[in-house]
């Protein structure tokens, strides 16, 4: 089994879809509603959903890249916003959080070897 996507909501789709290939993903499915995004690394795949309600995503979704540094200075450069610059944290991964405009939290980190094998993991 494999994990096909996750799909976020959005509160406005331009603004939505702007951030996020300001983040460097490719946009594959476009509409007023609904927009796919492509990883630049693997085949995963991500989406944004339009909703017209008012909503409360308490979600996390992480994007993994090994030159996390680099990555983040690359998108300060761009005007974006972090609420935390990378940080190892204490199950050790370094990782910087973030919002997109619709308030979902994104958090971009480095795990290595640490992602599915912590020296915690269940054997």
């Amino acid at each position: 089994m494999k994990l096909n996507q996750v799909t976020l909501p959005v509160i406005d789709m331009n603004k939505a879809v702007a951030f996020y290939q300001l983040l460097g993903f490719t946009l594959i499915v476009d509409t007023p509603h609904y927009a796919r995004f492509e990883c630049p690394e693997g085949d995963s795949t991500f989406s944004l959903s339009l909703e017209s309600a008012a909503f409360n995503n308490g979600a996390t979704i992480y994007f993994e890249h090994e030159q996390l540094e680099e990555w983040v200075h690359t998108l300060l450069d761009k005007g974006v916003t972090f609420e935390q610059l990378p940080t190892m944290e204490r199950y050790l991964w370094k990782e910087a959080i973030l919002f997109d405009p619709s308030g979902n939290q994104i958090k971009l980190y480095w795990a290595g070897e640490n992602r599915r094998n912590p020296p915690w993991r269940v054997n």
